[in-house]
């Protein structure tokens, strides 16, 4: 797995910072020139992306997000001990999570306007500007030849993305899959978030803005980054000498079928329920659950009571790393899937941080406000969107059977 976000650009500083508690929420004053309402962001780094490491002509064409995605996809591929050769010798897909490119489409109209030629607009703004502009940005430069699609479902968009991968992996069509989500953080890319008031204006202590399940929030904090995922069958992993991170077990997914902006515990339930099964475990199986909780009211509110229906009594701690990375969108269902792996290897569970206050539905939950070092073994990890989509994802550690066949 491969992670760019707000908490750092590698695994090792993004697993410090999630056990340190450490937010990396900043105030942005070229918002508030812009004419945002809240200058509160999460802070990524701008990748050096060099003509060593890619020609010029290529480089054209990444947006904001793509050059996130790469960077991310390196480290995963890295990790997974996946070379060039080997990209080009065998077929492996690809599936990530992206809803916009904004900036792109706003400077082309820039251009447009000004200048009235659309000579003007140069070569690489078309394949910046286009939704699938990760997948075919990653496709070209990684020799990707299996499976190719991105996946638009608002904030649920990495989360499903994963899901869709484990299906054809599952199905015997792909034995590799590059899955993830990736989200722009330019600020062209959020009035129109901002100006439905809801981001967090506390912007004089930017790291207590993101305040999911407390009484005392006043909304969320965009963010984002990418992270990039590499699933793989199992038999195909070990025969390779693959080192196994956890397995996925288990999806689930519904639609609410209500208003367009309205959540609702009911098919957040179905969601988590039916990745349950997929993965055939109960509630009682679960010792970690990832929220999806943004820090508004209302999506806070209807998660906390889905959770209280489910989890009741249950020992599975619960926290949302949006506390610290804000809500990362698009991205955030694959950065959540790195950030549990990271608790699962480790052997924590990350806090919820600014959490003092608890509003009636939150105080049922079993949350935890500071880290607790615990032995994490399965994670269920919830993802949520605009239109009523969601999405939930079970994973495990590598069981002892498997790690001894393995070795047969």
């Amino acid at each position: 797995m491969g992670i760019w976000s707000c908490l750092g650009t590698d695994v090792e500083t993004v697993r410090q910072s999630l056990y340190e508690g450490r937010s990396g929420i900043v105030l942005d004053q070229n918002r508030l020139e812009y004419g945002y309402r809240s200058g509160l962001m999460g802070k990524v780094e701008t990748p050096v992306i060099t003509k060593q490491m890619l020609d010029r002509h290529t480089r054209q064409g990444m947006s904001e997000e793509a050059q996130y995605a790469y960077m991310a996809t390196r480290q995963a591929f890295a990790q997974a001990g996946i070379d060039d050769n080997y990209l080009k010798q065998n077929e492996v897909g690809c599936i990530f999570g992206n809803d916009s490119s904004a900036k792109p489409v706003i400077e082309s109209a820039k251009i447009m306007d000004e200048k009235h030629d659309s000579a003007m607009l140069g070569y690489g703004l078309v394949f910046q500007s286009m939704n699938s502009t990760v997948n075919m940005n990653l496709s070209t430069i990684f020799h990707l030849r299996g499976a190719n699609f991105t996946i638009s479902a608002a904030c649920a968009s990495g989360s499903h993305s994963i899901g869709l991968g484990m299906m054809l992996i599952r199905q015997g069509l792909q034995d590799m899959v590059l899955c993830g989500g990736a989200q722009e953080t330019n600020y062209y890319s959020m009035a129109s978030f901002d100006a439905l008031n809801a981001f967090s204006v506390r912007m004089d202590e930017p790291m207590k803005a993101s305040r999911p399940f407390d009484r005392d929030r006043d909304g969320l904090i965009p963010s984002g980054g990418a992270a990039a995922l590499v699933l793989e069958e199992y038999d195909h992993a070990v025969q390779r000498g693959a080192t196994i991170l956890a397995e996925l077990v288990g999806y689930g997914f519904s639609s609410n079928g209500a208003g367009i902006s309205e959540p609702s515990d009911e098919g957040s339930v179905i969601a988590m329920g039916r990745a349950l099964k997929d993965a055939d475990m109960t509630v009682a199986d679960i010792d970690y659950i990832n929220a999806h909780a943004t820090s508004t009211r209302q999506g806070d509110m209807y998660e906390a009571i889905a959770l209280d229906r489910l989890f009741h009594g249950q020992h599975a701690l619960i926290s949302s790393t949006k506390s610290m990375t804000g809500h990362e969108c698009w991205m955030a269902g694959a950065s959540e899937v790195v950030y549990s792996v990271l608790m699962m290897q480790h052997s924590f569970v990350a806090p919820n941080i600014n959490l003092e206050n608890r509003d009636e539905h939150s105080e049922k939950l079993n949350l935890t406000p500071v880290t607790v070092d615990t032995e994490v073994r399965t994670v269920l990890s919830n993802s949520f969107g605009f239109g009523g989509t969601n999405s939930a994802l079970v994973l495990q550690l590598m069981s002892n059977v498997k790690c001894l066949m393995s070795k047969v």
